[in-house]
């Protein structure tokens, strides 16, 4: 037997590191090749890892909610090899992790390398989607199969030590079979442990026993049962963790405190809104907009059978209105001194889903129907609030709508998304008194409030898209007439 140790690979967009989310496979098991062995999370998405090879698990080189180094290896196995071979860790290789994500990639060989010859960097890059090769050493690319989350499985604890985890019996403990039977999806499987909850003590209150949100929650904040004392803590003890989860008791009626590490996408979205904030230098115009006309085509469409929504009528006016103001659709780009004025509209939708401010992207956006951007702007809030979005449907946005009139807001002063020169916020619809022919009428009226990068984009210019876009939502005909 051979050890063979699998590193961090490298997941694209010029990460140097991500987050371990959780185990599917404890020491002791034996596992196929491909079989999905953890789930990891990206500042974009969370990322399903597959076994390089097939073996035994010898020993788990890093817990759930661990953030290690790309190249750091994260889990050893025990292969078939000649005697006396030990193949060493290596990460796979960046151009092979692109085209993986990328959805399609060729397969690498999972067999192990003669004795003389050393094992290439190149073959042991595995990802999901890639197999074993031919037995000429190469096979015929492949579809990879998109990230989608595997039955949740238990959570492994730190290890104690390579020879220790070696050890361990590969029988699964009772602890660890009723995490298992437990369903709850991978996010809430995140909370209990950072929350330091165990799901198996918890009763779920969704459908068939599914464990929720709330549930974790409720049981993070219950009164624990009282526990022998513990002795005094020695004078050079090393402080606490920074990056433990900690909570206080809760007073006056209020939640117990609760301290979450920063991490993952909440890190990346502060990071990005940092940036973004002391980069570009944010201008805001706003317009209150008369769409009771817009409000009632959506209706009429929809009572038709059509696919309509009021969002998917603003996303085409957005992208008519980028054509007569191209600024606003463009990159700087500051290494290259050159301002990019885009040919295509991909148009970022913000969605708060349950991992934190997601914002996917519909492709080509100018190109579509209203009944198309309807269709494509509800598959990707579904799959983001599924937690199933990848890193490919959350990047190459040129411009971004936020639709914070859900959360019943009049209106905002929205930041960039880092790169782009525009984001339109739209703010709820509501019945008001209103100027309307002549007379005060009760109207459906709405406020779009537009952030823009003063770099690229003058006032002006900012200020007749927006005109542009108020103009086609009072008269949604003007939409219709230039599709």
């Amino acid at each position: 037997m051979a050890i063979r140790e699998f590193a961090m690979p490298d997941l694209g967009e010029g990460l140097t590191e991500s987050e371990l989310v959780e185990w599917h496979i404890s020491v002791g098991d034996t596992v196929t090749l491909n079989q999905t062995i953890a789930d990891v999370e990206t500042a974009k998405a969370v990322v399903q890892l597959p076994s390089p090879v097939a073996g035994v698990v010898a020993e788990l080189c890093a817990s759930p909610g661990e953030t290690v180094t790309v190249g750091a290896p994260i889990v050893r196995f025990e292969v078939e090899a000649p005697a006396g071979s030990v193949v060493p860790a290596a990460a796979p290789s960046a151009a092979s992790v692109a085209a993986a994500s990328a959805g399609s990639a060729a397969s690498v060989s999972a067999a192990e390398p003669a004795a003389s010859a050393p094992a290439a960097p190149e073959r042991q890059a595995v990802l999901v989607g890639y197999g074993p090769a031919a037995a000429s050493g190469r096979a015929p690319a492949r579809k990879a199969r998109k990230g989608a989350f595997a039955p949740a499985a238990p959570s492994i604890p730190s290890r104690a030590g390579s020879a220790s985890s070696a050890g361990s019996a590969s029988e699964p403990s009772a602890a660890s079979v009723a995490r298992e039977r437990t369903l709850a999806t991978p996010p809430v499987r995140k909370l209990a442990h950072t929350l330091g909850v165990d799901l198996a003590s918890i009763s779920g209150s969704g459908p068939h026993g599914l464990v929720t949100r709330d549930d974790v929650q409720h049981a993070a904040s219950a009164p624990s049962a009282p526990s022998a004392p513990e002795p005094p803590a020695s004078t050079n003890a090393a402080p606490e963790s920074a990056t433990a989860a900690r909570t206080a008791p809760a007073s006056a009626g209020y939640p117990a405190e609760r301290r979450t590490p920063i991490r993952g996408v909440r890190k990346a979205t502060a990071q990005a809104m940092v940036d973004s904030a002391f980069t570009a230098p944010h201008a805001s115009v706003f317009l209150t907009v008369d769409v009771t006309r817009t409000m009632k085509l959506v209706r009429r469409l929809s009572e038709a059978g059509e696919r309509a929504s009021l969002l998917a009528v603003i996303s085409k006016a957005v992208c008519l209105a980028l054509a007569a103001q191209p600024a606003l659709n463009a990159h700087w780009d500051d290494e290259a001194g050159e301002i990019v004025e885009w040919g295509h509209v991909n148009l970022g939708i913000a969605v708060a889903a349950p991992r934190g401010l997601m914002v996917p992207v519909v492709e080509h956006a100018h190109a579509k129907t209203v009944g198309e951007l309807t269709e494509a702007i509800g598959a990707l809030a579904r799959t983001a609030r599924a937690g199933e979005l990848t890193p490919q449907q959350l990047t190459g946005g040129t411009v971004t709508i936020s639709n914070v009139g859900v959360f019943g807001i009049d209106a905002g002063t929205p930041i960039l998304v880092p790169g782009q020169s525009a984001i339109l916020a739209t703010g709820a619809v509501q019945r008001r008194p209103w100027e309307h022919r002549g007379k005060i009428r009760l109207r459906d009226v709405m406020t779009l409030s537009l952030s823009f990068d003063h770099r690229l984009v003058d006032g002006e210019q900012g200020a007749r898209f927006l005109a542009d876009v108020g103009r086609m939502l009072a008269d949604p005909a003007t939409v219709l007439g230039r599709v």
